[in-house]
């Protein structure tokens, strides 16, 4: 599964296409069957994919990658898994290979204990320093030092804390995102399960000298016209298209602006806490670790009644903010939009492709959001087509680089439940 959050998009127009869609029917299998919850349409999906697999790996037949047929157990094992289900409940990420398990103890682990940057020395320090532990144990089980005073020495334990995405024990909800307790942060400052936010502060407060300092010169009208939608809920005309001399007046107003927002959501097929719940940290930093800038996606609300993908908008964060008007705080988010270029998911890997909404001007549709129509973090990978990327390609690009994007519906657990 870690493989396929970009496995897809990287082979999608260099093999045949019968391959693309054998993997993407792998992948959807492995995400339905690690659910915590599988109700007989998941199991129906599940039988789907597993007949669409069979059918489109044949290529590898025929193209001579496996000329002699399949004999693999565990793509065997695939068409029991409906019934041990209906017998023993969800696996919910059960592995019975010892190389995995394995894995996960040397690699996962320590990987999610980690700050997610230049995480390979860190992840060699903690297991160094849980293999010390272990050692310790036994030297001091065997010295008796470890009877009759309630020690316990738990190297196995897995808290998962690191500075994007933890497990959260509050009350179940839908979700929430909070902006981040300290306004104005120009460089987070990360150590292993400990977060700390460095108290600089590089932003004007005025409106019009933050609109020249981010570069974002129609700021002011974007907040005008996300006001007046916050001000006339029930007005047949949107702030959008609204005469702006209609919007209300803003002229001296004090900005805050956030480098990150969290956001918590229920998400029982992740590592999460007591309660289902889940929470990830949404980035928005003209710098990130001293280096260029990183702006997140986002998922946000569009219509709860459609089903997937079809009730959300993706979009950019350039700028997390706050501003009060009426003894009323409005957290907000600057973003820039992007929509589908098709009313179905691809054929060929199951993701919906999207591409950014563009002026006459060539620059990007922006708006102002309310912090409460984000969802959670989106992960966008940009649609290659048949060419292969430039060995000096950086990834910091990789949001302005391409025409289109897959929405990763891969990128973990919850996302594949969202992203349909």
């Amino acid at each position: 599964m870690m493989l396929s959050k970009v496995f897809l998009p990287a082979i999608t127009g260099h093999v045949p296409t019968d391959m693309v869609r054998a993997i993407s029917a792998f992948s959807e299998f492995c995400s339905l069957v690690r659910r915590s919850v599988i109700s007989e349409d998941s199991l129906l999906s599940i039988d789907e994919a597993v007949i669409s697999f069979h059918h489109y790996r044949e290529i590898f037949c025929n193209v001579g990658v496996r000329p002699t047929g399949f004999s693999l157990p565990r793509q065997h094992s695939l068409v029991h898994y409906h019934h041990l289900i209906q017998m023993f409940g969800a696996p919910n990420g059960l592995c019975s290979s010892i190389t995995e398990s394995k894995h996960i103890k040397a690699v996962k682990k320590p990987w999610r204990r980690s700050n997610r940057h230049n995480a390979l020395g860190q992840m060699l320090i903690t297991n160094q320093r849980l293999s010390k532990l272990a050692a310790a144990h036994v030297d001091f089980t065997a010295r008796g030092m470890m009877e009759g005073h309630g020690l316990q020495l738990d190297v196995e334990q897995d808290d998962d804390a690191d500075a994007d995405a933890d497990a959260e024990d509050g009350e179940k909800c839908l979700g929430e995102v909070k902006l981040a307790k300290t306004y104005g942060e120009c460089e987070p400052c990360y150590f292993i399960n400990h977060l700390t936010t460095s108290t600089a502060r590089g932003y004007p407060r005025d409106i019009n000298q933050l609109s020249h300092h981010t570069g974002h010169l129609n700021l002011q009208e974007l907040i005008q016209r996300f006001l007046y939608d916050q001000l006339h809920l029930d007005a047949e005309i949107s702030g959008q298209d609204i005469d702006l001399q209609e919007c209300p007046q803003i002229d001296g107003y004090f900005i805050r602006v956030f480098h990150s927002a969290v956001a918590t959501f229920y998400a029982p097929s992740d590592i999460s806490g007591i309660h289902g719940m889940h929470h990830e940290r949404i980035y928005s930093t003209p710098s990130w670790h001293q280096g260029p800038c990183r702006y997140d996606c986002v998922f946000i609300e569009k219509d709860p009644t459609l089903d997937g993908f079809q009730g959300m908008h993706v979009a950019c964060v350039y700028l997390f903010f706050s501003f009060t008007h009426n003894n009323i705080t409005y957290p907000c988010a600057l973003v820039h939009w992007f929509s589908p270029i098709s009313n179905e998911p691809c054929e060929d890997t199951g993701m919906w492709i999207v591409e950014p909404d563009i002026l006459p001007d060539r620059s990007y549709l922006k708006a102002v959001i309310h912090l409460d129509c984000i969802l959670r973090g989106a992960h966008l990978i940009g649609n290659y087509g048949r060419c292969f990327l430039p060995k000096d390609f950086s990834y910091h690009d990789s949001l302005d680089a391409f025409d289109s994007y897959y929405v990763n519906k891969y990128a973990d657990h919850q996302s594949h439940e969202i992203a349909f």
